[in-house]
């Protein structure tokens, strides 16, 4: 992830704030307009919709993540995300104004932001297969393997969530791996 790290590199001097936020609190609630961009550089966060009956976990952001309510991002209306710290996370935040300045300044970094767009829809994408296509072990297998630093930073209870798995069925998964 090379463009990434490019990324970061034009990011760095162009930072317009930093957050942090204790455990628990909301970097973004659900019906929020919010456009901003952020990168972690500590802590972990969940991305999650709520249907009324149930927490629905969709995305993780931790150290060297950037997060965003990318519906909210991209329509500059209300998001149906909530963004929720899981730790004590420390923040860095670009304007979408800003951040798209940035990406217009030439085509080095329009390619860069491209990258990005294509790796995130690409992430997706396996994403949905693995949870319409394959059994609880085999989902966690695929995210093990794709992100393993999720393991050490996010809580099981979490995890079980974003896998579209109880906590139990989690927990019996990880006794077969002793």
């Amino acid at each position: 992830m090379d463009f990434y790290k490019k990324l970061l590199e034009i990011l760095e001097p162009n930072w317009e704030n930093e957050i942090i936020l204790k455990r628990n609190e909301y970097l973004v609630s659900q019906t929020e307009v919010n456009t901003d961009l952020f990168l972690v550089e500590k802590g972990s966060l969940r991305i999650f919709i709520d249907d009324g009956v149930e927490e629905h976990t969709i995305r993780f952001g931790y150290k060297n993540s950037i997060i965003t309510a990318l519906d909210s991002f991209i329509t500059e209306k209300p998001t149906k995300f909530y963004i929720q710290a899981l730790k004590r996370c420390h923040l860095k935040m670009i304007s979408k104004k800003q951040f798209t300045q940035l990406m217009q300044a030439s085509q080095e970094n329009k390619k860069i932001w491209e990258e990005l767009l294509q790796n995130f829809v690409h992430q997706q994408i396996e994403r949905e297969i693995d949870l319409i296509t394959y059994s609880p072990q085999k989902r966690f297998e695929n995210v093990l393997q794709r992100s393993p630093q999720v393991f050490q930073e996010i809580s099981l209870k979490y995890i079980a969530s974003y896998l579209r798995m109880t906590p139990e069925t989690l927990s019996r998964i990880l006794k077969t791996l002793d």
